[in-house]
Formats: C-alpha cells, structure tokens, sequence
C-alpha cells in the first residue's frame, strides 16, 4: 500500500504544479493521491453538488494488483509454504489487514470537496488482496501447469474452455476499440488539441485514457453482443444504431460511433455479431480437446456451462466498467452487467454447445481406442470389487458383502464358533 502512494503522489504533485493550485495545499495533494489510489480500487465518490462518481478506470486496478500479487509471492516464499490450503489461509491474512487500511485510508481521505465510500474502500480491499495475494502465492508454490493438474478433468476443461472463450471475445474486442479510434482520429486530435494541457497535461492525459482503455474494450465486447451500452439517460450505442447526447470534452471518446441508422455497416456488422458465437466455438473445442465425454448427450451440457461461466464473467466486466458520472444526465455510463451476462450466456453458451457436440463425437469416432476407455465401468469407480478401474477384466469380479450375516446376533455364541483371524474386522 505504501508502494502504491508512493507511485501515485509524484503525479499528483506534478500535475499540481503544473496547473494553477489557488487554495490547495500540500494536504490537499495527498488527499487527492489517496483518493486516486482508492479508486484505483474501483472506490466510488461523492462529489459535493455534483453526486457519486463511480465511473472509474479498470486501468488503475493493474497497481494494486501487480504490489499485491508480489505481496502474496513474498508471503509465500519468506513463509516456506509448500500446501495449497496454507496459500488460501495466507491470502485471507494479507487481505484482512489490508482492507482495514483501506478503510482507514477511506476515512484519512475525507474532505469537504469529496467523500470516498467506507463499505466499497473494505469491500474491495479484501477482495483485490485475496484475489491477487492468493494468485501470486499460488504461482510461487507451483507453477500454472501444474497447479491446473490439482483440478479434476471436468472442471479444469470447463475453466480452460472459458479462459479461451474469454480470451477471443477481449481480442476481438480490443481490436474493435482500437479500429473505432482510428477511424476518428480527425475528432480525437481535435478534442486532445481543444483542450490546451500544455505539456504536462498532455502526458497526464494520455495517462488517464491508458487507464481507461479496459472499459473502453469491455463496452466493445458488449457492443458485440448486442445490448451496447448507453453514455447518459436515454442514449445507447449498439450494432444497430447509436443515439447520443452531449458527450464530456474527453478525446477517448471520440472513437464513439455516432451512425443513427447503424454503427456498423456492411460486411463489418456481420463480423462483429459473429465473433461471440466464434468465441463459444472456440471455448468448446478447448473443452473437449482437455476433457472429452463418454456419451454424445453430455459433451453439449458442459459446452453450455462453458458459456454460462463466460457470460457471468461478462457480467462482472460489464458492471465495473461503467458507473455514473455525476446525478444529472450522465447518472447512467456504460453497459448493463446483467443483460451483458445473459447475452453472453446465451450467445457463447450456445456456440459452445453445439461446437462441443461436433468435437466430442469426431474425437470419439476417430479415437475408438479413447470411447472405449471412456466408457469403461471402472473408469470412475462406479463398480466395485477387486481390481475396478485397473483397466484389466479377466471376467472374474468378487464382490463382498461385509453385512450379509448382519440378521446373526454378535454377542449370539451358540451359533457362533469362536472367532479366528479370517473374522477379524
């Protein structure tokens, strides 16, 4: 924590003396620092006479991330930890205390201007260190392969599956984002050149659009989707139109379309709409390529939970990255979590089944030595006797039964010789 202050609090105090200060002090500057550190935590504000600030960059979350991540290896590594369970047990200690000073810094960071909210400062303390301590504590017990291995073939092929579905829908999402500013570059020199920052403000206003650039590919994946997004009451940009009202003088969002009648056209729209569906493809043939079925009828089943898991992800993606903006028109930024994740689901959900179907039986028919293994009675232990799920059958199976004299009273001698060691429990 004390790294990450001492990262951000040069640039505030640069940016402080390079603008015009009247009024603010040394004090101000470190309350400022705090509160940017905060946010880059994804802690909301409420801003006197203008409402709650909760549009914050994804951006800001790499700082804390990376500290907390090398915090987690350090606890490891200086602990000697060598279980799994003591990892988990290490994040919940790393990440109690530093949401107790989040929350302190919370309350240090009050002023009059500007109020960070207590609850999301502990809330999101705890969950960023226990995410990122446990990830780098993980890491630093075994590597990426081989901590994947500890899980059984079903989950990991789910989670391998969702990773790649994931990974294709951020891509082509960042590509998107990426084609839109290009395509607007006229509108975003002239906004970056109608501000006038100066020197030093132009490198801190590159820096905060660098921050803001995992919202502007989350909204991107969302506009792929469908739903879109809107930027202010009654507004929306989606594939088949935008309608947008007076947008802040910020020149990252000049790569917003502004088509009314569709915001993509031609061959492009049709790209653009497809890619969810090939990214529930993708994500299905990586479930099957770590896990394959026994039965044709279950392989589409985890290629459907493939997608639910993405689209809960989406979800999560889609809520952070927008927020309001104030309490007047731009109260409502970004796209909805929930309609994000039900699309997804859906989208990459379906995709993913089918694409899971098709694999499974062309892997099966082509690998009859693989169908076979799989459907094996003892693969799983759903028998048992001697010798189940060796892979060996000679058809001789011995099952005993431990309770089949269990009608004979135990303390009944007459009927009972005396115990030898074949009888002993």
């Amino acid at each position: 924590m004390v790294t990450g202050l001492v990262i951000l609090t040069p640039l505030v105090l640069v940016g402080w003396i390079a603008a015009p200060h009247a009024g603010i002090g040394l004090p101000g500057v470190l309350r400022t620092a705090t509160g940017l550190w905060l946010a880059a935590h994804h802690v909301g504000f409420a801003l006197r006479g203008a409402g709650r600030i909760g549009m914050l960059p994804l951006g800001l979350v790499l700082i804390p991330g990376s500290l907390l991540w090398r915090a987690g290896r350090w606890v490891v590594r200086t602990g000697r930890l060598s279980k799994l369970s003591e990892v988990g047990y290490a994040a919940v200690a790393l990440a109690a205390p530093y949401a107790v000073l989040c929350g302190a810094l919370a309350l240090a960071s009050r002023s009059p201007l500007a109020v960070p909210s207590l609850p999301q400062a502990v809330v999101a303390g705890f969950l960023i260190a226990l995410c990122a301590g446990g990830l780098g504590g993980a890491h630093a017990l075994a590597p990426w392969d081989r901590l994947a291995r500890l899980l059984p073939p079903r989950p990991r092929s789910i989670v391998v599956g969702t990773a790649g579905a994931l990974a294709v829908l951020g891509a082509a999402g960042a590509v998107l984002a990426g084609a839109s500013l290009v395509a607007h570059l006229s509108e975003f020199s002239f906004l970056n050149d109608a501000l006038g920052a100066g020197a030093v403000g132009s490198v801190l206003l590159l820096l905060a659009q660098l921050a803001y650039v995992p919202n502007a590919v989350g909204w991107a994946v969302c506009f792929m989707l469908g739903p879109g997004f809107a930027f202010g009451t009654g507004t929306v940009v989606a594939p088949t139109g935008a309608a947008l009202g007076p947008l802040p003088m910020f020149p990252l969002l000049a790569a917003l379309p502004s088509g009314a009648h569709g915001s993509v056209s031609g061959w492009a729209s049709v790209a653009v709409l497809a890619m969810p569906y090939l990214a529930g493809v993708f994500g299905g043939v990586l479930l099957v390529r770590v896990a394959p079925s026994p039965t044709a009828e279950t392989a589409p089943l985890w290629g459907f939970a493939c997608g639910a898991a993405t689209g809960c992800v989406i979800g999560v993606l889609a809520a952070f990255s927008g927020g309001p903006l104030g309490s007047g028109r731009l109260a409502v930024v970004g796209p909805s979590g929930w309609q994000a994740g039900l699309v997804a689901t859906l989208e990459v959900g379906v995709a993913a089944a089918v694409a899971a179907g098709i694999a499974n039986w062309l892997r099966l028919r082509r690998e009859p030595e693989l169908a076979a293994a799989l459907a094996a009675p003892g693969r799983a232990g759903d028998s048992f006797g001697a010798g189940a799920g060796d892979g060996r059958d000679d058809g001789h199976r011995i099952f005993v039964d431990p309770w089949a004299d269990h009608d004979e009273p135990w303390h009944d001698t007459r009927r009972r010789s005396r115990p030898g060691p074949s009888e002993l429990p």
